[in-house]
């Protein structure tokens, strides 16, 4: 295959990936609430990585504006999967945190994904699960480099 092959084939199976992820992800999220919609199921996994976490971090983290974060923190706060409390550094700011029934409801869907990520890779070798796993870190390290002027 020449390069041009292999970087459009690169290029065409990197889209099919990020589409059905936006729409995995959405039906994560219904999965966990009904009322949820599409980075909400992210968002939760992000919080409970983080325990407590600001807004504007989660912000960052996603590359979204304060208007998003605080939209999904909103509706998430109002069907009780997270709790927002002051800052104890700084009390013009917010923490989030899962509640109890937020990170119950995140763990049963995020345990069901990964078995079934268990299932789809397990007639895999695990030489191959790993140098996939390595193969896509560098991809996502190479993808989190600054645009150079000749890409904008």
């Amino acid at each position: 295959m020449s390069d041009e092959r292999a970087l459009l084939a690169v290029e065409r199976e990197i889209a099919l990936l990020f589409r059905r992820g936006r729409a995995k992800v959405a039906d994560l999220s219904r999965q966990v609430h009904p009322e949820l919609e599409g980075m909400a199921y992210s968002m939760l996994g992000f919080i409970e990585q983080a325990g407590r976490v600001r807004p504007t971090d989660i912000g960052a983290h996603f590359s979204v504006g304060k208007a998003t974060v605080s939209r999904q923190i909103r509706t998430l706060e109002e069907i009780g999967l997270v709790a927002r409390e002051a800052d104890p550094l700084d009390r013009r700011a917010a923490l989030v945190s899962l509640t109890e029934d937020g990170a119950d409801r995140y763990l049963r869907v995020r345990n069901a994904r990964t078995a079934r990520f268990r299932r789809l890779m397990e007639t895999w070798p695990q030489d191959d699960v790993e140098r996939f796993a390595d193969l896509l870190k560098r991809f996502n390290d190479l993808t989190d480099e600054p645009v150079g002027p000749a890409e904008r």
